[in-house]
């Protein structure tokens, strides 16, 4: 191989795309769950706003923090995510142009051959 050769490259970037979707698949995990606490922070606090099984200011106050921590969870998230996106698209777009800087030749029409 020479040194213009960018299959090399292409593989690190290719390793970096896959690294990069993981991290953005746990990013998508962790939206749901913050999703999840803030809708059940915010039941719970409408229970205990109306005074529903017997539930106190403690449980109005931890619903209250439940809404909040998912607030900032889903927002830091989501900004994560995004992020992770556009280095994704970037990746794979340098792949795509060192992939089209091959000079790629077509395999002539073999016959083919029954096993």
């Amino acid at each position: 191989m020479t040194e213009d050769d960018p299959t090399d490259e292409i593989s690190d970037i290719e390793a970096r795309i896959e690294a990069l979707a993981e991290i953005a698949e746990r990013c998508r995990k962790y939206v749901l769950a913050s999703k999840i606490a803030v809708g059940s922070g915010a039941a719970l606090l409408l229970v205990a706003i109306l005074g529903l099984f017997g539930t106190g200011q403690t449980a109005a106050l931890g619903s209250i923090a439940l809404v909040l921590g998912g607030i900032v969870s889903l927002g830091s998230n989501v900004s994560t995510l995004r992020q992770t996106e556009s280095a994704i698209g970037v990746a794979e777009a340098r792949r795509s142009a060192l992939i089209s800087s091959i000079d790629l030749r077509v395999v002539a029409d073999a016959p083919m051959k029954l096993v």
